[in-house]
């Protein structure tokens, strides 16, 4: 491996926004609780039939803290887990969240990091692992090239993507659509895609990945479980409200309408013939 410049004092950074690059969702710790809950409560969509069995060092791109690492490890016991990630907070709560487990954190080891430039060795991995990172990238294919380069000949690839335009709610909701509008230009102005995952089978193509396989994801809850259906309304209010302070500030919302959005989501997880319907996208492939 290449030598990586990392964190001396990882607490010391935890401090110093100034390292901190434009994100979506902020660096509060409030949102650092709210990335391990997220992991686990797509674990099952997101981790199923994951094809890591025979790999060894597996790759992790925008690990974030380590929710997903955990996952990963947990199921794969002979893995070792790289993750790399470009907020040095970030890095730091994930090696704080697998310190908890002796043989997690033996079995990991967690990097500030640009996908962009991946400062690896080529083929030094034996698979890879990408979950909710490409949309916030502003070179997608880039990294997906980086990556490549750092992936042994015949190394499994997954990636799990957003599809902002696939939401549809009912009962309707104008505060909960005007919200949904203003977050995903939020997105945009910040240089993402909320819109990647329908691109994905071509970006990894483009880069090179072989045996690309792409499948929508549905989280479809309505009257026939509705313990779900308050679960992903519960879950889509704090996922939206992570980015609500920035909107606020930049002015892309007010805080009536943040109060509204809320009200519409609660209104389609309680009532009785409430639908929630919304897709990403999953893609395997090979290097």
């Amino acid at each position: 491996m290449r030598d990586v410049e990392g964190p001396s004092d990882p607490e010391r950074l935890w401090h110093n926004r100034a390292v901190e690059t434009p994100y979506l969702h902020g660096y509060r710790p409030e949102e650092q609780e709210r990335l391990h809950h997220q992991a686990e409560f797509f674990a099952d969509r997101v981790h199923e039939r994951l094809p890591f069995a025979s790999c060894r060092r597996l790759l992790e791109v925008g690990c974030g803290v380590g929710g997903q690492s955990a996952i990963l490890l947990r199921s794969f016991p002979a893995l070792h887990l790289t993750g790399i990630d470009r907020s040095h907070s970030q890095i730091a709560a994930a090696r704080r969240a697998v310190a908890m487990n002796q043989d997690l954190a033996a079995r990991s080891e967690f990097l500030a990091m640009d996908a962009h430039d991946l400062q690896f060795d080529e083929g030094l991995f034996d698979g890879a692992f990408l979950c909710w990172i490409l949309e916030h990238l502003p070179q997608p294919q880039r990294a997906l090239e980086a990556l490549r380069r750092v992936l042994a000949p015949e190394a499994p690839v997954v990636c799990n993507e957003v599809l902002g335009s696939s939401l549809w709610f009912d009962p309707p909701g104008p505060d909960l659509a005007s919200f949904w509008r203003a977050y995903l230009d939020h997105q945009i102005a910040l240089g993402g895609d909320p819109f990647v995952g329908a691109r994905l089978g071509d970006l990894l193509s483009s880069a090179g990945f072989r045996d690309v396989v792409t499948e929508a994801k549905m989280i479809h809850a309505d009257r026939r479980a509705p313990i779900d259906r308050a679960a992903i309304a519960a879950y889509t209010t704090d996922l939206l409200l992570s980015a609500a302070p920035a909107m606020l500030d930049e002015g892309r919302v007010t805080r009536a309408l943040v109060d509204g959005m809320k009200r519409d989501l609660q209104r389609i997880g309680s009532d009785d013939h409430g639908v929630f319907f919304y897709t990403f996208i999953r893609a395997t492939a090979r290097a």
